[in-house]
């Protein structure tokens, strides 16, 4: 018996390392071909003005730096690390990449633990070899994308909850907590996702209230001091202002009207009353005085035009959200990503997209496990619908997806065999 766990511990080893090893190395070419050269966009503005001033700072507005409201810190965080090395910008950039690869390869182990604690060994190694040979999973290491960061958290957090359930032990509250803290400095809609899981926790495995109230504390000590450094600088307790803006580009009247998932940034009449403009790749609202409540005033003015947009047109807006809902779980049919139909990107994300549906609901509704995993995910759409969908954000649903597709190919498995036991 003792011989039969080391084989068996032996096996899961080799099964680990080859993921692994697979998972880095597939990655690799891909990162030499397609990878990114440099920082672009907001990660160029944010590291940058880190490197150079030491603040996180996102628009340098005529020469005054304004404190950053715009993106959630830790991925900024997490580049301005390598900074330290003093590599040239292509090394620099090949170096972040190339630590993406293995942040991969976290989240394909962390993966099948997860698929093991609902399916076989078997199936769960052959579901993670599909995450980790997933064309856009493949592709999105090499390019400078806080999902790389994003994708290892979620699935660490879903991890160590069901290690909550499974041992109540306080390493696993601590650890829970942590990555929640994380994921917030992350994503900030990740809050709801933080709430649902606690609330799940507390209502369908009886965990105390003592611990649930431990958690929220460590969760709350883990971000507490970018919201002391936001509350210093300007005396609101917030993570960012950004919702109004995301809001506006997802329900922009262009957007809706043209079905576009991806969202618009067309300038109307309310905008150029504004002075509207493009500067450096960032809108400027130039009526808007340039001090340190310009992002919320920001913020406030797309809230308001999404607002008004949406009265106007309740029941044609209230459609594209469910378009918007649909094309994130199965595909987007008027993507203006000109790589977005590619074989290999858009058929494996249909596929999975449509199997993982009839996974759901095939699946057994009497496990309240898998029954977070499908309120997580329904959360996701339900969030993510409301505002912009780029392609990339599929792959925050993507392991999900697969876990629902674990179950469908149990079913088929099991019904090959009982026909084949049946004709023997």
């Amino acid at each position: 018996m003792f011989s039969d766990h080391i084989i068996l511990k032996n096996k899961k080893i080799n099964i680990t390392i080859f993921l692994i090893f697979l998972t880095f190395a597939i990655r690799v070419p891909v990162i030499l071909a397609y990878g990114d050269s440099s920082l672009d966009h907001e990660w160029k503005h944010l590291v940058g003005n880190l490197i150079l001033h030491g603040q996180l700072v996102y628009e340098n507005i005529d020469g005054y730096l304004l404190p950053n409201l715009w993106m959630p810190p830790l991925y900024a965080y997490y580049i301005y690390i390598f900074s330290f090395l003093g590599l040239e910008n292509e090394n620099f950039i090949f170096l972040i990449l190339l630590s993406q690869a293995l942040l991969a390869a976290v989240s394909v182990i962390v993966f099948y633990k997860i698929s093991e604690i609902f399916f076989s060994k078997k199936i769960s190694v052959y579901s993670s070899l599909i995450f980790s040979l997933f064309p856009l999973h493949i592709y999105s290491s090499s390019q400078i994308s806080s999902i790389n960061l994003q994708v290892p958290l979620i699935l660490l957090f879903i991890y160590f909850f069901f290690m909550i359930e499974k041992s109540r032990k306080n390493i696993s509250i601590l650890i829970f907590s942590l990555l929640a803290g994380l994921n917030i400095l992350l994503r900030v809609e990740f809050q709801a996702i933080f709430i649902f899981s606690i609330t799940y926790l507390y209502i369908f495995f009886k965990i105390p209230i003592k611990k649930i109230f431990l958690i929220i504390f460590i969760t709350l000590i883990t971000v507490s001091p970018y919201l002391i450094r936001n509350y210093i600088i300007f005396e609101k307790i917030t993570l960012a202002k950004t919702f109004g803006y995301n809001l506006w580009k997802g329900n922009h009247p262009h957007a809706m009207k043209n079905s576009l998932v991806e969202g618009s940034e067309l300038f109307d009449e309310n905008l150029k009353k504004k002075s509207a403009k493009i500067i450096g790749g960032f809108i400027i609202l130039e009526s808007i005085p340039r001090d340190i409540n310009y992002r919320f005033e920001f913020n406030n003015f797309f809230l308001e035009q999404t607002k008004k947009n949406i009265k106007k047109e309740p029941i044609n807006y209230l459609i594209f959200y469910f378009k918007k809902a649909a094309s994130f779980i199965l595909v987007d049919i008027k993507s203006s990503d000109p790589d977005y139909y590619n074989p290999l990107h858009y058929l494996p994300v249909l596929l999975f997209g449509i199997t993982s549906l009839a996974g759901v609901a095939l699946s057994n509704k009497k496990s309240r496990g898998f029954n977070f995993l499908i309120l997580i995910f329904f959360s996701y759409v339900f969030i993510f619908s409301f505002v912009s969908i780029l392609p990339r954000y599929k792959l925050i649903i993507l392991p999900l997806q697969l876990l629902f597709t674990n179950v469908l190919f149990r079913l088929i498995g099991e019904k090959y065999f009982q026909s084949k036991n049946r004709y023997k």
